[in-house]
């Protein structure tokens, strides 16, 4: 059986691609009595996988037939610190940020106020695209099915123009070329569902932020979470994010990326999030014995609506709903979704049939958490029991090893006996794109040169020399990792631009932003001299 039989929640390319499963035919009977309680043993299954994997935190909530069966905390919350991630302790869940996105939209879908399939520029009158005719017809309901033909300009990390509002964010949009044409297919697209969420206070008045809390927190007691790290106190009850550099997990800064909120930027403990997911399950809608949301709009939420890539599907039918992938598991329809940003990671599932939703949150990058909610469906479906764990930690194991090699590669082709063509003061200056906005040159106090972006002091990078006018960039927040960049020179040795390419889903990010087979060289024209 291909690994795609199973349908992990993430894609091939950043863990263990090429890896197969095999020995399984057997793993589809059902027991006479399905289970109603989580494996007996999962808490020990956690905690010894934590030890395995090198985690420093992690919490897992299990939601059954509207009740919450298991919520747990393990490991502490920040290394060196002795506080424990306990049920209540606040996580980054990132994407899953989306479907409260959507389901905010489906509110006001139930109340009349607009409809999904809306032209934005109804309520956005100035958002623009690349193309004029696509401004005039993308709807609201491409925006969240990921059909927009738009790929990442903010990538994985959500690192672009932090210091900027939302609204620079959606203006920049009409210099984006699409990837593929308009509703031609799925291209994941954080900026959409920005642009989305932007939609709210447009109707109603009220940012997206407040929308969020009034209309979901506050409702369904969801009493610790927010939705930016800005509102997370010193004191208060949340996982620190850490990431694996060089070998070592370590705590990583904390990084606010409020202008991407919709897509990206909510917070919440696994049993604020079993309340999310109660309201999903079931009677679809209900929550609490009352009606939140109508039976027609929550059925439009979990309707498959972009089929997704083929190398994006690991079973026969795989596809974008709005804020959820639809999948199918062991014959079972599974709704899902991911979520990573800076040293935070989740995956979420729903099983309708069984009335059973996982979610499991880490607050380090880690393929474990899906071990851990695929070993609790396959216990609640009656399934005899996969080593997930293993195949998956043998599976990451080999990609390491390749990614590792590709980099290895990559240093050994460096010519660095190559020196720059200029001294590093004539590289210096101002470079702008229309679509990236500012980049600056600056000498460092050392001698050596920085990039700076957006007129962001937190947004720097210290370039070292690769080869010729070739450079790596290092971020400063060890988080960003690095990237390259080149300087092209015209007439007279006169530096004309900088191209800089941007990692935007590295291969494997315990590895490195690079290898990456997804990258934007942006090139940035020079407007003043250092």
């Amino acid at each position: 059986m291909q690994l795609r039989d199973l349908a992990p929640t993430f894609p091939l390319s950043c863990f263990f691609a090429g890896w197969v499963i095999t020995g399984i035919a057997g793993c589809d009977a059902r027991n006479d009595v399905l289970p109603d309680a989580p494996p007996p043993d999962l808490s020990g299954y956690i905690e010894e996988g934590m030890q395995q994997w090198d985690i420093p935190g992690l919490a897992v909530a299990v939601v059954h037939n509207d009740e919450v069966v298991f919520d747990e905390g393990f490991g502490v919350r920040k290394l060196g610190e002795p506080k424990p991630v306990d049920e209540y302790t606040l996580f980054g869940v990132a994407s899953i940020t989306k479907a409260f996105t959507a389901t905010a939209l489906g509110l006001l879908v139930d109340e009349g106020r607009i409809s999904f399939d809306d032209p934005i520029v109804k309520w956005l009158p100035d958002f623009q695209l690349y193309d004029p005719w696509v401004t005039e017809n993308i709807t609201i309901r491409d925006a969240l099915s990921h059909r927009s033909g738009l790929g990442r300009m903010i990538g994985n990390r959500l690192q672009y123009m932090t210091n900027r509002e939302r609204s620079e964010l959606i203006y920049r949009l009409r210099y984006l070329e699409p990837e593929i044409p308009f509703r031609s297919g799925y291209v994941y697209s954080n900026m959409m569902y920005l642009v989305a969420g932007e939609i709210i206070p447009a109707v109603t008045g009220m940012s997206w932020d407040k929308f969020v809390a009034k209309r979901f927190f506050e409702p369904m007691g969801m009493q610790s979470s927010n939705t930016s790290v800005t509102q997370i106190g010193d004191d208060d009850n949340a996982a620190w994010p850490h990431q694996e550099i060089r070998g070592e997990v370590v705590p990583i800064p904390r990084r606010n990326f409020d202008n991407a909120g919709p897509a990206a930027s909510i917070n919440a403990s696994v049993t604020d999030m079993a309340q999310w997911m109660r309201l999903h399950l079931g009677e679809p809608g209900m929550f609490n014995g009352q009606r939140l949301i109508s039976e027609e709009v929550m059925e439009d939420l979990h309707s498959s609506q972009t089929v997704l890539a083929e190398y994006e599907i690991f079973d026969d039918l795989s596809s974008y709903a709005l804020g959820w992938f639809v999948q199918y598991y062991r014959g079972a329809r599974i709704q899902r979704h991911g979520g990573g940003t800076d040293g935070m990671n989740t995956t979420l599932i729903l099983l309708p049939e069984r009335d059973l939703g996982v979610i499991v949150v880490a607050n380090t990058f880690t393929p474990f958490r899906d071990a851990v909610a695929y070993t609790i469906l396959d216990h609640f479906m009656g399934k005899s029991e996969f080593e997930w764990n293993r195949h998956i930690r043998e599976g990451y194991e080999d990609n390491y090893a390749r990614q590792m090699a590709e980099r290895d590669t990559i240093r050994q082709m460096r010519q660095d006996h190559v020196p720059p063509s200029l001294p590093l003061e004539r590289y210096t200056g101002r470079y702008y794109d229309d679509l990236y906005a500012e980049l600056e040159v600056l000498e460092t106090e050392v001698g050596g040169l920085a990039l700076r972006f957006w007129e962001d002091d937190s947004r720097m990078a210290d370039l070292e020399h690769w080869e010729g006018d070739r450079f790596r960039a290092v971020w400063r927040n060890p988080a960003q990792r690095e990237k390259y960049v080149e300087f092209t020179l015209g007439r007279r040795a006169v530096v004309e631009a900088v191209e800089v390419t941007f990692n935007l889903r590295p291969n494997m990010l315990q590895a490195g932003a690079y290898p990456s087979g997804y990258t934007r060289t942006v090139r940035y024209e020079r407007v003043d001299p250092g």
